[in-house]
């Protein structure tokens, strides 16, 4: 039997690299895997060659691992291709996405899927992700493309118009994550509880959220959510982000009937209501985490140096399963043993009332057939009108990577509405000019001005 080859674009990030391949190599399909590990950092591909070396040690597999510093070597036979990378890093570009626009009075909390600060890395990001997709076409065009990249709704629609014969999903643990989290506040085991979410990565809404019980029905836990929020008891401190309650989100979910399957950090920079110049009572009351992401880069940057220090120096590893969907779906699709995830994918008609062509998140079947999106039909009124707003930024961003018209980007921060709240016209194309000439290179040529 052909042996199954695995790809991983961006290897370097050697933490993840491990939690991926980790989860993978627990799979008995995988076992003789061939692993291919590539990223253009010789140095951190070491690193995780050595790392990917001992995970299969400590699992007893006969998995064999390749490393490419050429991306196309690296993709030739693949079946499954894992992309995790952040172009421009943390310095300079996240710096930049960050400090140009606090000049203008305009803040943000993470600014890597929605707003200027997204707009940004969407522009310098899906280029690339093309790249790869052209030469899958070429060298394993038949390959499933695991895109754990932000922005993801934006890649993900970027990828779609351009190379539609490509079978990609875009991956990212924020439901199941939040499910988690509500699990703990609710101190009901997460295994308990059934849940359907859906909308677009970032702003999917549980639209049932339900705790089984002894006799096998199930009982609607909103009831419960509300009033633990109302009588103060809820949000305990996050898992992800102790410095992030959820506050907005319940918030939200007092607004919209709804609870939003994104952190609250992220949420609260998507909408124009709880970050403004001169109301730090907002701030106060709702405790969102300014500036969190360059505080998170570089205690992760930290964190991972060190992780990678001790997983490089020790004889075996250490392997859990990660909560990350990539392994269940290489193993359906391999074996026919189907599994269900969340993914994001073209919407093509999943959620009625949203475009056809932007990215939905949805629960989707995988089995041998490959990934299948779930029909839900219409959203509540308010949902889709909320989730609107932020598919418009999207869909401009999207429009101005294939069009290669550089008008686009501005038409794309005018529309956000955080930005479009805080800064008048003129402030916003100001704020795109110095943005993209301070990117320079890290932007497609087109977009430089």
């Amino acid at each position: 039997m052909r042996r199954p080859k695995i790809t991983f674009i961006g290897a370097g990030s050697t933490v993840f690299m491990k939690n991926i391949i980790g989860d993978v190599l627990h799979r008995p399909a995988f076992k003789d895997a061939v692993i291919a590990l590539m990223d253009i950092n010789p140095e951190r591909l070491a690193e995780s060659e050595i790392v990917a070396g001992k995970l299969i040690k400590t699992l007893g597999a006969r998995a064999t691992i390749e490393t490419h510093t050429e991306r196309r070597g690296a993709l030739a036979g693949a079946d499954f291709v894992v992309v995790a990378f952040q172009i421009g890093g943390y310095e300079p570009c996240t710096v930049t996405d960050f400090e140009i626009p606090k000049k203008f009075g305009l803040r943000q909390t993470i600014a890597d899927t929605l707003g200027i600060g997204g707009i940004m890395r969407g522009l310098r990001t899906v280029p690339h992700l093309w790249a790869i997709c052209a030469d899958m076409m070429d060298v394993c065009p038949n390959a499933i493309l695991l895109q754990y990249v932000n922005p993801m709704a934006i890649n993900t629609w970027a990828i779609a118009e351009k190379f539609p014969a490509i079978r990609q999903v875009g991956l990212c643990h924020s439901v199941q994550g939040t499910a988690y989290e509500l699990s703990r506040d609710l101190d009901i085991p997460v295994g308990e509880i059934r849940y359907r979410a859906a909308g677009i990565n970032h702003m999917a809404f549980f639209l049932k959220f339900e705790h089984r019980q002894a006799d096998g029905s199930y009982r609607d836990l909103y009831p419960d959510l509300l009033a633990g929020y109302r009588d103060g008891r809820f949000p305990k401190p996050s898992h992800w982000n102790p410095r992030c309650p959820n506050k907005v989100r319940y918030e939200m979910m007092t607004r919209l009937g709804y609870f939003v399957t994104e952190s609250s950090e992220h949420f609260a920079e998507y909408t124009p209501w709880f970050i403004k110049e001169g109301r730090e009572d907002l701030i106060e009351k709702f405790g969102i985490p300014l500036d969190e992401y360059p505080k998170r880069c570089v205690e992760q940057i930290a964190r991972w140096k060190e992780e990678s220090r001790a997983l490089t120096g020790s004889d075996t590893i250490e392997v859990k399963e990660s909560h990350e969907y990539a392994s269940s779906i290489m193993n359906s699709v391999w074996t026919g043993e189907p599994s269900v995830i969340y993914g994001n994918l073209r919407n093509n008609g999943c959620i009625t009332s949203l475009p056809a062509n932007c990215a939905a998140e949805v629960p989707c079947l995988v089995d041998e057939n490959g990934i299948q999106p779930t029909y839900i039909g219409e959203l509540p009124t308010q949902l889709t009108a909320l989730i609107r707003t932020n598919i418009n930024v999207q869909e401009l961003t999207v429009k101005a990577l294939t069009t290669e018209n550089r008008e686009h980007i501005y038409h794309a921060a005018m529309m956000d509405p955080h930005t479009a709240a805080e800064l008048d016209l003129d402030q916003i194309w100001s704020l795109v000019d110095q943005l993209t000439a301070a990117h320079g290179a890290w932007l497609p040529e087109w977009a430089r001005g």
